[in-house]
């Protein structure tokens, strides 16, 4: 056939650059003078492609069309289909050359230059052949750029998670070995007094007989010699003391020190952790609603934002001066949150904000208008001041129907709450002195008028849950304190002291916690009620103890002002004690997002009845909101109840 061998088939030399690329090309014979010579289109791919030809590949020819490409006296009509055109692009090209590939007359490579294309069709031919030759390199490359970005933050987010774990394990060793450190100490305070007491005693007795001595008379020898004999046992035994002693105090100093610089580091700790608690609070906001969901770990309401969880966030965000995010809470509640005769539900799903319950009661949407009070005083941003009034509107219509100004439990309900009416009180508080409404300040005293005689009218019960209900609540107690504070229950015949010393002595709780890494550590704190009445045992709160540990604050404060050093003392130790407490409660974030940020769960025990209606979540280790926005508000120091100068 007259066909040259491929090795004695001259290379050709085109002067652009080729593309490896294939694509469907239909071809068929026209004669040098452009008639067809063969009607009907034949099936070839490109093998590669250049700006002046290209080089078609066609499998198991017709022999006889070998021996009329190879003669050269033809030329070939083609249309080149590529995706991106609609139409076959047509060309016309002269054959160069033909070359058997295999060796076996199954497919052969026809060299072609164009004779005849459309320079715009060549240009669109051209690119999409870089296209295809350049898109699976850099499609590869693309792949292996986002696989290191994703390995390279997958390991970052291990390593932050690692670094957030460890730094929550460092803390819960230092607060016990800063307790076991401090029960060390005092108990060689303890030893050391009774050796000091013992050398004491010694002391006046060698005094007594040093004494007795210079009355007896010199000739009385063994009378003289049996006292000489007595102070020179006590004198030895005094110096025996004295080295146990000595040695006491070396080990008090020792111990002391150590104490001292555990406290420094747990002092670093804590700061560290509560500042991860907040980045925790941070990072599970929703970017589009500005929502969290209350509960991460309960797969039961995983997407449910509680309102009042909300509420407590924006004061959170608020402290922090993270404003924007304390808007886009606002935002909701002010244009997006389903209201029903102007009451916010209970709760919202996280991801759009629709309603998650249909229950609405008087404390979520007071606290909705507690935190438009903080941020307002924070920022001086008035734009929700309607909010606020709108949602007092609503509280003061149910409190005009009661004869005696109480605020019901909700519009659905008829049962009266302590803990309603106390924010309530706070609340119109807050309102009056912003605007200077007399609504406001009578709202306010009626709140507190009922207070008084339906909650505070029991000597052996300081504080009922609510009206005709003498349940015990220590949300309640603690709630006075930071509602109404100190010199007000003073001035309306209230103890503040014995009120706390009423839900030390009936809702502290001491309980073993187990903690993310299965060890067993004692927490003492405070139970949502006495823990004698419920069969489940004592319940560790994170959220109520840590209302505790703001009154405690609070009343330290007070006494400090008054200069009673030793009552504020005793109050600010108390704090601290159970701040430390809730440092052993904190856990690592279980979920992906969370990197292992710091958070604490709503209670030591997972779904068990709190004794006021509701159970705690379900998860061993499920952080809440609540816990630990109301934590940082104990660390902090901040009375959400009370608005600040």
């Amino acid at each position: 056939m007259g066909l040259k061998n491929k090795k004695e088939h001259p290379i050709e030399q085109r002067k652009y650059l080729r593309l490896d690329t294939v694509f469907p090309v239909q071809f068929r014979l026209e004669t040098l003078d452009g008639k067809i010579f063969l009607s009907s289109w034949l099936q070839g791919f490109t093998n590669n492609v250049s700006r002046g030809g290209i080089c078609l590949s066609i499998n198991n020819p017709d022999p006889q069309l070998l021996k009329l490409l190879n003669e050269k006296k033809f030329k070939l009509s083609l249309e080149i289909d590529i995706p991106i055109s609609r139409k076959p692009i047509p060309a016309r090209a002269s054959v160069v050359w033909v070359r058997d590939v295999l060796g076996d007359n199954r497919r052969y490579l026809i060299g072609l230059n164009y004779d005849q294309i459309s320079a715009g069709k060549n240009v669109k031919l051209m690119r999409y052949a870089w296209f295809k030759r350049l898109f699976v390199p850099v499609a590869l490359s693309l792949v292996v750029f986002l696989a290191l970005i994703l390995g390279i933050n997958s390991y970052a987010n291990l390593k932050l998670t690692r670094g957030n774990k460890l730094l929550i394990e460092k803390l819960a060793i230092v607060l016990r070995d800063s307790n076991l450190t401090k029960q060390k100490t005092e108990e060689l305070i303890v030893e050391r007094q009774d050796f000091q007491s013992k050398l004491k005693i010694l002391e006046e007795r060698i005094k007594s007989f040093e004494s007795q001595k210079e009355k007896i008379e010199t000739g009385d020898l063994s009378q003289i010699k049996q006292l000489n004999d007595l102070i020179a046992g006590l004198t030895k035994e005094k110096a025996v003391l004295e080295e146990e002693l000595a040695a006491v105090l070396r080990n008090e100093n020792i111990a002391s020190r150590e104490l001292s610089r555990l406290d420094e580091k747990k002092i670093a700790l804590e700061k560290a952790n509560f500042d991860k608690m907040y980045q925790w609070l941070k990072i599970h906001q929703n970017k589009r609603t500005g929502l969290v969901a209350s509960f991460e770990g309960d797969k039961d309401i995983a997407s449910w934002a509680f309102t009042y969880d909300l509420a407590l966030l924006i004061q959170a965000y608020t402290q922090f001066e993270d404003f924007g995010r304390a808007k886009k809470i606002l935002d909701f509640f002010a244009h997006q949150a389903k209201r029903e005769d102007g009451w916010f539900l209970n709760a919202y799903y996280v991801s759009d904000g629709g309603p998650a319950e249909f229950i609405m009661h008087s404390g979520p949407n007071i606290w909705v208008g507690l935190a438009v009070m903080q941020y307002m005083q924070k920022t001086q941003d008035r734009s929700y001041l309607d909010l606020a009034q709108s949602i007092a509107s609503t509280i003061i219509k149910i409190q005009n129907k009661d004869a005696d100004g109480g605020i019901v439990g909700g519009p659905q309900v008829e049962w009266y709450s302590t803990e309603h009416n106390l924010d309530a009180y706070a609340f119109f508080n807050m309102l009056a002195r912003v605007t200077g409404e007399k609504i406001y300040f009578q709202a306010a005293q009626k709140a507190v008028n009922w207070i008084v005689e339906n909650t505070y009218n029991r000597q052996d019960l300081p504080v009922k849950r609510g009206k005709g209900d003498s349940t015990i609540a220590t949300d309640t107690y603690a709630w006075s304190i930071a509602a109404i504070g100190p010199q007000k229950l003073q001035e309306l015949g209230m103890d503040p002291d014995k009120i706390l010393e009423f839900v030390e002595e009936n809702c502290s709780a001491e309980v073993n916690f187990l903690r993310p890494n299965n060890r067993g550590v004692k927490i003492k704190g405070f139970d949502f009620a006495p823990q004698q009445h419920a069969a489940r045992g004592g319940v560790v709160s994170s959220e109520w103890t840590a209302q505790m540990i703001v009154s405690y604050k609070i009343m330290e404060d007070f006494y400090a002002k008054k200069g009673d050093t030793p009552k504020a003392d005793n109050y600010k130790k108390k704090a601290e004690m159970y701040l430390s407490e809730l440092g052993n409660m904190i856990i690592s974030s279980s979920s992906p997002s969370g990197q292992g940020e710091g958070c604490l769960p709503y209670a030591t025990q997972e779904h068990v009845d709190t004794g006021h209606g509701w159970m705690t979540p379900k998860g061993s280790h499920t952080g809440s909101v609540s816990g630990t926005a109301y934590t940082l508000f104990a660390y902090y120091g901040f009375n959400p109840l009370e608005l600040k100068e």
